[in-house]
């Protein structure tokens, strides 16, 4: 969200700083750091009176550079009807994205963990985006479940896919990040069947 310093004046060039300094949060976080405004403004050069401008906080700049809050949608352009094709897109892109920005994820994860209830309120990973998108992935079942029951199928969907699913499957279940991925894949479509059915799919017996 831009600030009313951002929005007078030369927009244009306060934008293109804003961006900079976002930037280079993210090449800081995704290095294992968790950067402050002054780390971010070093590296973007520009000076720390101006980056406390954009950002008043770390947290604002940490939550400004989460890489999932300009996604809008995780559904390809033309998407399918079938409800179980759709879930398997979204949750095939949240999953990728997920592991591209895993650094990033984790971070924005401590810091929920670590903060006050107003503070984590804030914060982009609370935010409720990957249940809007998953929401959309089931928007052809409201024909057929009602909306406390697709509400319900929507919140444990997102219980079990990602970054604090997959932090728990391979730091404590040891998982491979392929396998976890699978998993969590397998257990969004299990719900779904098991929305539909009222039993779950049969586990496969590749692996």
């Amino acid at each position: 969200m831009s600030t009313a310093y951002e929005i007078t004046g030369r927009t244009e060039q306060k934008q293109r700083t804003r961006q900079a300094l976002v930037a280079a949060a993210r090449d800081l976080v995704a290095c294992g750091k968790t950067p402050t405004v002054e780390d971010a403004a070093g590296a973007a050069g520009i000076s720390r009176t101006t980056a406390y401008r954009y950002f008043p906080s770390q947290r604002a700049l940490l939550g400004a550079a989460h890489p999932e809050t300009d996604t809008h949608s995780m559904l390809p352009p033309d998407p399918p009807q079938d409800p179980a094709q759709r879930l398997a897109a979204v949750i095939g892109e949240f999953t990728g994205m997920i592991l591209g920005t895993e650094a990033q994820q984790r971070t924005m994860l401590r810091l929920s963990l670590e903060a006050d209830e107003a503070e984590r309120a804030a914060l982009p990973l609370r935010q409720g985006r990957a249940i809007g998108w998953i929401q959309e992935a089931l928007l052809p079942l409201r024909d057929r479940l009602s909306e406390g029951e697709l509400h319900r199928l929507v919140l444990a969907i997102r219980s079990a896919v990602g970054i604090e699913a997959l932090a728990w499957l391979t730091d404590v279940a040891r998982l491979s990040r392929e396998d976890s991925v699978e998993l969590m894949s397998w257990s969004a479509q299990a719900m779904l069947h098991a929305a539909l059915t009222g039993r779950p799919p049969a586990i496969s017996d590749s692996n």
